[in-house]
């Protein structure tokens, strides 16, 4: 009964936002060029939707953003378990990392699209790129995390490294790797977004920046709710998963602050 109550309170708060904009926007005499009403904004919605011309660009999007996530995951976690388990990867190679994460992806955009063309490719690439570093660093603290004194109870029971890891490091990780997925499948849609701005051939991120210059604000407005929706099923994807496979983690038994339920 209790996640129906909150489902209901906040649609009457979205809704009634939606009545207080649309209020304010025509008794103020916004221009549309400026500040569109919500009525116009879910016109643009439902136009966009029945011609097929947002189903046909959120796909594309969608598609960079899916590869894009799970690229760069597999190597955030490859790279975070080698420098988590090996000191020497660590001296070596992590201050390579960090002077990677410290550049802007947005500045990094537009070379990539040089190598990698207006295709798909370099959209995926930014994707990965933009999705790899907080991953990483979830997995390097979560695979550290461990309890050294279980650490060395199993290597006192004559347990290999792999044993260990695969044992201990792995489920004492798991939380923080989870934790790290759901960032990084939102900073793939930014990055997959933020390389269609620079050049592409298709895309919501392509489609935001045509409406541009025809300053069809209520057009772009549309296009950043879709976005938001697709966030919002992506991460509620991750969090599915997430209480799956962290059923026997106690904080999976409290209530989510996003979810405003219980699983």
């Amino acid at each position: 009964m209790m996640p129906l109550r909150m489902s209901i309170l906040r649609l009457l708060l979205v809704v009634g936002v939606l009545v207080i904009l649309e209020a304010t926007v025509r008794i103020l005499a916004i221009p549309r060029f400026i500040l569109p009403t919500p009525s116009s904004v879910l016109i643009a919605l439902w136009r966009g939707l029945s011609s097929g011309l947002y189903l046909s660009h959120l796909g594309i999007t969608f598609a960079e953003t899916l590869l894009g996530f799970v690229a760069g995951s597999a190597l955030a976690l490859v790279v975070g378990a080698a420098v988590a388990m090996s000191r020497r990867v660590e001296y070596f190679l992590y201050p390579f990392i960090v002077m990677f994460q410290a550049t802007p992806k947005v500045a990094l955009a537009p070379l990539i699209i040089i190598w990698f063309g207006l295709g798909i490719m370099s959209k995926v690439v930014q994707a990965a790129l933009t999705a790899f570093f907080p991953l990483m660093v979830n997995t390097i603290v979560g695979l550290r995390s461990a309890d050294e004194d279980r650490v060395n109870l199993m290597r006192s029971l004559a347990a290999s490294e792999i044993q260990i890891f695969w044992m201990l490091r792995l489920p004492t990780a798991l939380p923080f790797i989870i934790a790290g997925v759901e960032i990084a499948m939102i900073f793939a849609l930014i990055g997959a977004i933020v390389a269609e701005f620079v050049g592409a051939n298709a895309g919501l991120g392509m489609l935001i920046q045509s409406m541009n210059f025809t300053l069809d604000v209520a057009g772009q407005f549309s296009v950043l709710l879709i976005l938001s929706v697709m966030g919002l099923a992506l991460n509620a994807c991750i969090h599915f998963i997430r209480r799956r496979i962290l059923f026997w983690d106690p904080s999976e038994k409290t209530m989510h602050p996003i979810s405003g339920g219980k699983p």
